[in-house]
């Protein structure tokens, strides 16, 4: 049995929200501010209920909230007209014919064998009833507020009436009320019939934990390594009430409490015993060698009280032990993590008398908190083995265990399933982001674009490989750079710094090196990477690609034939047969490969016409190629190199490079001839980078320090900058 679907409907930023949830490992990751803690909060609410987890008015969308004020200030409507509103949630559960169908037997709703889909429903909702009363409340409120404004004026005084949004801050519990309950599916669509229902209230003998337990490990552990940080102790104390009713333990607990009275060295002993099974875990996942620091449990039964809670963790260092509070925080984070797993699993489990839940969820939020990078390839790596044997009864009786993972960490994601990973952005109506409303996306749905464009379905393989290898960041991007090699990769953070110190900024602008840019090495195929960048829902993408012109050279063979061949060339303006060879220009411009019609319309602005399957220039577009031009009859360069030598000559003739033959400088400064010099002068592109970074600081070089940015460069930069 598991949960196939979760959806959620005006909780925060969770306005219409699907997620379909993976076997196991769901992984959760998406840019700050989108959403995935919301997820944890809207199920721990519901599933967890309780006096403590009650709803509040800022946990209403926002959207909603718009269209809730619209009921209560607009005409009032008629109950046929009225339609239920608030917050909902809905769990899609599959079952199979080898599952225990005990729990969930009284809330079956299809006696159909062929329907093994049941729907449990949850809602925050304002009943037509409470409507009525809650228009009339409101409108009493705003009558006293009213009185009480117009006496402040005559008395002179300054009291502001409070708003519709202040009542409802305070009033909207008296209103609302949460409905639970189970919903019939249809089996062919997999949807919810939300008119055919049973209120779980009405049926007797019936826990809802039973069916579905919810747990969850929140981002906000109380670690931290202060002396009087007892957090890895105290979770040891948890761990042995909880292991003091299970039989396993047993052997353990009974020796425990039969040396009561012996020396703490003894009660370490069995500590070691005790904790052997998590300590393993820890050392596992947490990567560490055989001769590394690791963790003990060791006794601190000062007074010889009752042991509960009397137990410490130290660090032990070759003979030497430390309290807890000494090693790192990412160190401590983790194996507190790995405790609390170990803890909410055991309790899962629950005792000889009670089998465990139908459905297991765990939740972790964002375990790379306080971890170094290698960390958190070893934990995502390791944490589907310790999780995988699913929930265990003593009685053989086994559940499984599904977990969602949120993470802001591009090394898990590059250690994790592609399949598994659900990618959570702000939505889009006709390429325009809307601020209260996020969507889920699989990445399996990005492997069936590829699949379905007979020209891409290879690039697939190559792109899986590559971010998850690579360039896992881009998924956390708002903004990106696709550039070609070694040298845009080691200039392109200088040069982000020039343009935010010469050029101010405008009021849609901030400085491109405080935005969330990434820098990705494509080569010339970014177009490869064009169905993610829409998929992912990047704001802004600029290449930076070479024009790559080359010129027709027509040949004759021995028996007559003849044949043309392109080869690499200066741009020469009276030649109109000169092409280009990028793969991404040709792609992006749909195909368009000659020089004179490629450079007739620059800088080149695109955004996606999804009617028409392709990309159009468009001046407001999010997407930008940035290749070399000459403007106004200027000279027009053919690759960076050429561009960047025929805009900073005297910087080049001026500065010793090594990286240059002095032969082709000379050259160069003699006949003004940037391509020969960038085609056969050039020894090494990522040395000619590094020197051109050494001998441009001003501070150090100040008389031949100064170079520019190439203007294509620079355009493109500038447009990146805005929002």
């Amino acid at each position: 049995m598991k949960i196939k679907e979760i959806k959620v409907e005006n909780f925060r930023l969770l306005k219409e929200f699907q997620l379909e949830l993976e076997d196991d490992l769901s992984l959760l990751i998406g840019k700050n501010n989108v959403g995935k803690t919301s997820l944890l909060v809207v199920l721990d609410k519901f599933l967890n209920y309780g006096e403590t987890k009650k709803f509040q008015y800022n946990d209403f969308n926002l959207d909603f909230r718009t269209e809730l004020k619209e009921l209560i200030e607009n005409e009032k409507l008629e109950q046929k007209d009225y339609e239920e509103l608030g917050i909902r949630l809905r769990l899609l559960i599959e079952y199979n014919d080898k599952d225990d169908l005990e729990y969930i037997s009284p809330i079956l709703m299809d006696l159909d064998v062929a329907n093994n889909f049941l729907g449990l429903g949850f809602d925050y909702t304002l009943s037509y009833d409470m409507y009525l009363n809650l228009r009339e409340a409101y409108q009493t409120f705003e009558n006293h507020e009213k009185e009480k404004e117009a006496k402040s004026r005559e008395k002179e005084g300054q009291y502001v009436a409070k708003t519709l949004d202040d009542f409802l801050d305070s009033k909207q519990s008296l209103y609302f009320f949460q409905i639970r309950k189970s919903i019939h599916i249809n089996k062919d669509t997999e949807s919810f019939e939300e008119e055919n229902y049973i209120n779980l209230k009405d049926v007797t003998n019936f826990n809802l934990k039973d069916v579905v337990n919810f747990q969850y490990i929140n981002a906000k552990r109380n670690v931290d390594n202060k002396e009087v940080d007892k957090t890895l102790s105290t979770q040891t104390s948890e761990l042995y009430k909880v292991q003091e009713t299970d039989d396993k333990q047993q052997e353990a607990i009974e020796q425990f409490q039969d040396r009561l009275k012996d020396t703490d060295v003894v009660l370490s002993s069995v500590y070691d015993k005790m904790f052997a099974d998590i300590i393993d875990k820890v050392k596992k996942i947490g990567g560490m060698s055989r001769n590394e620091t690791i963790i003990k449990v060791v006794s601190s039964l000062q007074h010889r009280e009752l042991l509960k809670g009397n137990t410490t963790v130290v660090y032990q260092q070759a003979d030497k032990e430390l309290p807890e509070n000494y090693n790192g925080l990412g160190y401590m984070n983790l194996i507190s993590m790995i405790f609390d797993i170990d803890l909410i699993i055991k309790k899962m489990q629950r005792n000889k008398e009670r089998k465990p839940a139908d459905i297991n969820l765990l939740f972790i939020e964002e375990p790379e908190a306080h971890t170094h990078p290698q960390m958190q390839y070893v934990f995502i790596k390791n944490i589907k083995e310790l999780l995988k044997q699913g929930i265990l009864h003593k009685d053989g009786i086994s559940r499984k265990l599904q977990y969602i993972v949120s993470s802001h960490s591009a090394h898990i994601v590059a250690d994790c399933d592609f399949d598994d990973i659900k990618y959570i952005v702000h939505s889009q109506k006709n390429g325009i982001f809307e601020k209260n409303s996020v969507v889920a996306k699989n990445m399996k749905d990005l492997q069936k674009e590829y699949e379905c464009d007979a020209e891409h379905k290879q690039y697939f393989a190559f792109l899986k490989q590559y971010l998850t290898l690579n360039r896992s960041e881009l998924f956390f991007a708002d903004k990106a750079v696709f550039i070609e090699g070694d040298t845009e990769r080691i200039l392109l953070p200088a040069m982000m710094k020039k343009i935010d110190e010469e050029y101010g900024l405008t009021d849609n602008e901030n400085y491109l090196l405080s935005q969330n840019v990434s820098i990705i090495e494509v080569g010339a195929y970014s177009h490869i990477f064009e169905k993610f960048i829409r998929f992912i829902g990047l704001r802004k993408g600029l290449i930076i690609t070479d024009l790559d012109c080359c010129a027709p050279v027509k040949t004759t063979d021995k028996n007559g034939r003849k044949t043309t061949k392109y080869q690499k060339a200066p741009y020469d303006p009276t030649n109109d047969e000169m092409i280009t060879t990028n793969a991404s220009i040709k792609y992006f411009l749909n195909g368009v490969n000659k020089i004179k019609d490629i450079l007739s319309d620059v800088p080149v602005k695109l955004s996606r016409d999804d009617a028409a399957i392709c990309w159009k220039r468009n001046n407001n577009g999010n997407l930008m190629i940035a290749f070399q031009y000459g403007k106004n009859g200027a000279y027009q360069p053919r690759s960076f190199e050429d561009a960047f030598f025929s805009e900073n000559k005297d910087f080049i003739i001026s500065n010793p490079f090594s990286s240059l033959d002095t032969e082709w400088v000379e050259k160069f400064k003699e006949d003004n001839n940037p391509y020969e010099l960038a085609q056969n002068g050039v020894n090494g592109k990522s040395s000619l980078a590094i020197e051109i970074l050494l001998h441009g600081n001003t501070e150090t070089n100040p008389e031949n320090g100064h170079w520019n940015i190439p203007a294509y460069i620079k355009d493109g930069l500038l447009w990146l900058r805005k929002d």
